[in-house]
């Protein structure tokens, strides 16, 4: 704005100078006069204006002059000198008009310019009620559900929302009704927004999308607004789809927080529910909305006539994820060796954003390595960047510290390879990744599971207490490498202690209590519902689990001393090897 005013005041100074008329003495004009220098006049009883002639630079130009008029026998001496003149000064209010308004005028249309633009990004005072939704029409949509893989359960769901926007009558004709809200619900990056704009491009209806935090303005009842506006905008382009998302953000719990149940968030949520028990499900207008935190909605938006269908979008199956990598894989120049089904048996737990992110990360790999197409090297590679972190091969650690990482990362992958039910070990490194690993063991399961015995959950405690154990046993001493592996066993065991009822003491009784659903808001802690003599209970049975597991990881190592000293000293002199050559070791000595 500073500098839209300096140029105005610059352009006006320019105009004043150019349209200036000099006020010169009448003996100054008599002697130009007499030099033949004055080239026109115009005369009044008082005032003699006109053009004269002038030396600027030593080149002659022409300038504009006023003067007060003194001599009355002036006509016989410009009659004398050959000189034009007449009796009537020139109207000057075009001149006063150019010099004045027009500078006027060019700071009024910058300013208004200005603010068009303000208003374009953050909106004015005359649009803060209006919807900021983005609105796709039928042919701007672009997705359909083959761009949605790896979620057949949730497309099931959606058919017959499809074939409602397409054909209404046929669900009319028998006097059913259509749910009027749809709520998509799973982890963040399963593909809830892209499943909702495939279904406006399967139907081929308009698709309102905006978020949740959208609706909510500094300005109270600008929220309530918007949600009005968008209800009749999308009315009158009916059937269509309005997409909320992130309606958390919106759709919190009411009462429950620190400014009290009458701020801004709670007006918005109150017209919310207003306008869908207000439009006719009959009309078109179908209410989609995704979120990733289910337990902290309000309990009148899951009701029945409002959010009734609930739709969960998982993370996707080994099935589902090499149909979501051959998606994003169309457009990279592929290799034959490179197979999306082992690909996806090596990202248990990725989702949808994980996998594009993988396929992304692969194709850069290949780029990198000069490659015309991305193979399974590159594939691999990236996998371990995304679970491991990025190698960093310059950070410099001594023999000393090198040497404790090695026996650490070999004493987890050979428990992990003497004890059953464990998932098998691809590689074990001591190269620096991320922001703290100073060395890693990859463990690849060859299936998704989704039930696990006491057992197992033992055996993954002491293979994560295994790295502490081998550091005790070679070096008589621990180092502080292992704080995150205690931490994942201290997790494991407590589960087993308070949730899913695994002591032997306690029984089958559960101890954890939701904390998200009972303060979602304020991030207070719950209440125990135990004594104080059963917290002494769990914490003895915590840690005669984590005892126990750690020596069973101790015992392994102890009896297998060889293998543990061999796999090191391998890996301290390659610094990455495959978890096949460790098991060929431990084999080895198990025949010897």
């Amino acid at each position: 704005m500073l500098i839209a005013v300096w140029i105005v005041l610059i352009l006006h100074n320019l105009i004043v100078q150019m349209f200036a008329v000099k006020h010169i003495p009448y003996s100054e004009f008599v002697k130009a006069l007499v030099a033949g220098r004055i080239v026109e006049v115009a005369i009044t009883q008082d005032r003699i204006q006109g053009k004269m002639k002038v030396i600027d630079n030593g080149q002659e130009r022409e300038t504009a002059f006023t003067t007060v008029r003194v001599d009355s026998d002036l006509s016989q001496l410009l009659e004398r000198h050959n000189v034009t003149f007449k009796g009537v000064i020139e109207s000057n209010f075009f001149r006063n008009l150019a010099s004045w308004v027009f500078p006027v005028l060019l700071f009024v249309g910058i300013w208004y310019f200005l603010m068009r633009r303000f208003a374009a990004q953050q909106g004015s005072f005359l649009t803060l009620g209006r919807k900021k939704a983005k609105v796709y029409m039928e042919d701007e949509v672009g997705v359909t559900f083959d761009d949605a893989a790896g979620v057949d359960e949730a497309k099931e769901e959606l058919v017959e929302v499809i074939e409602f926007l397409k054909s209404p009558e046929k669900f009319t004709r028998l006097g059913g009704k259509l749910p009027k809200g749809i709520l998509l619900v799973g982890p963040p990056g399963t593909g809830k927004t892209l499943l909702a704009r495939a279904v406006a491009g399967e139907s081929g209806v308009p698709f309102f999308s905006m978020s949740g935090s959208e609706f909510v303005e500094l300005f109270v009842g600008m929220g309530a607004a918007r949600v009005r506006d968008l209800f009749a905008q999308a009315k009158t382009k009916a059937p269509c789809i309005i997409f909320v998302d992130e309606l958390d953000a919106l759709g919190k719990a009411r009462g429950i927080g620190i400014t009290g149940g009458h701020d801004e968030r709670e007006q918005t949520l109150n017209q919310l529910l207003v306008e869908m028990d207000g439009f006719d499900p009959t009309i078109g207008v179908i209410l989609m909305a995704a979120t990733n935190r289910p337990e902290i909605l309000d309990s009148a938006l899951l009701r029945p006539g409002r959010f009734d269908r609930h739709i969960l979008v998982d993370r996707p199956d080994k099935k589902g994820r090499a149909e979501i990598l051959r998606v994003h894989a169309k457009g990279i120049t592929m290799d034959k060796d490179a197979d999306m089904d082992t690909i996806a048996g090596m990202t248990p737990g990725f989702v949808g954003a994980d996998l594009a992110n993988l396929v992304n990360e692969a194709a850069l790999l290949a780029v990198r390595h000069n490659k015309n197409k991305v193979g399974m090297v590159e594939f691999q590679e990236a996998v371990e960047r995304l679970i491991a972190g990025l190698e960093k091969k310059n950070r410099l650690i001594n023999e000393r510290e090198r040497e404790i990482v090695a026996y650490h990362e070999v004493g987890h992958a050979l428990v992990a390879l003497s004890l059953p039910g464990t998932d098998p070990v691809r590689k074990i490194s001591i190269v620096p990744r991320g922001v703290a690993a100073l060395g890693y063991t990859l463990q690849v399961p060859t299936e998704d599971r989704f039930l696990m015995a006491r057992s197992e959950l033992l055996n993954k405690i002491a293979v994560a207490l295994g790295g502490r154990a081998a550091e005790e046993i070679k070096f008589q001493d621990v180092s502080t490498g292992a704080h995150n592996d205690l931490s994942r066993a201290t997790d494991i065991a407590r589960s087993m202690v308070k949730e899913y009822g695994m002591s032997a003491e306690l029984g089958h009784i559960y101890f954890e209590k939701d904390r998200q659903k009972r303060f979602p808001d304020m991030g207070l802690t719950s209440t125990k519902d135990y004594s104080e003599q059963t917290s002494q209970i769990i914490d003895r049975e915590i840690k005669a689990i984590l005892d126990s597991q750690y020596d069973v990881a101790r015992e392994i190592l102890t009896m297998r001393r060889t293998v543990l000293d061999k796999g090191a000293a391998l890996v301290l002199k390659e610094e990455n090897i495959e978890g096949d050559r460790l098991k060929s070791l431990l084999e080895a000595d198990q025949k010897a």
